[in-house]
């Protein structure tokens, strides 16, 4: 997958919120965007006029990053969700939400989900006691997503675990936070994703 190589606090003032990519330094006042809460560059505080197509535009890219997807990955999952039954905006969410990088971010085993990513590749994962390399992989209900049981001792792991008690884990993720594991309780429902995203935007830019 193609990687971002630049400043990705850049991204956040660019999409004009948190997109929590930075772990603990996205709660700290050294957060971009609390201190310069406009698109970066030397217009950046200009008065910005959108188009139509650009704020579609924006919304896609704002998932995009918040997920961490490159262009045509991104579009195979909306190529998924249009074909499953539904609402297609929701079975996109869903599905997103689903992916292992995700879910163990959401755990709090990582600290961002680039994090989480890196601890997936390096086989740090388990699903259903086997060890997972592979971020996309789509967990469904009642899995088990554990630690490998060399891996707990891990600062990193260790840290976000920490971290993670302040942002607690959702209503439909089981977590057994002594056991470093946990389950997929349920599908996510629309209401329980509380990240401003508007879905409806991303279906009509993938229409147009």
């Amino acid at each position: 997958m193609a990687r971002n190589l630049g400043q990705v606090c850049r991204l956040c003032r660019r999409e004009g919120l948190k997109l929590f990519l930075k772990g603990e330094r996205c709660y700290t006042d050294k957060c971009a965007i609390e201190r310069r809460n406009y698109p970066p560059g030397q217009h950046g505080q200009g008065r910005a006029r959108f188009s139509e197509f650009a704020i579609r535009l924006r919304e896609k890219q704002k998932v995009k990053r918040i997920y961490g997807m490159a262009e045509r990955q991104f579009e195979r999952y909306f190529e998924m969700a249009e074909r499953l039954a539904g609402v297609t905006g929701e079975n996109l969410l869903t599905l997103l939400e689903r992916r292992l990088d995700n879910i163990v971010y959401r755990l709090g085993f990582a600290a961002s989900r680039a994090q989480a990513r890196q601890l997936v590749r390096h086989g740090h994962i388990q699903v259903d006691g086997k060890t997972v390399n592979l971020p996309s992989f789509l967990v469904s209900v009642g899995q088990e997503i554990r630690i490998a049981e060399n891996s707990r001792n891990k600062k990193v792991i260790q840290e976000a675990l920490e971290l993670s008690q302040r942002r607690g884990a959702p209503q439909w993720i089981a977590l057994e936070r002594e056991q470093m594991r946990g389950f997929l309780r349920s599908l996510p429902a629309r209401s329980e994703l509380t990240m401003p995203i508007s879905e409806k935007l991303i279906v009509e830019h993938y229409s147009k």
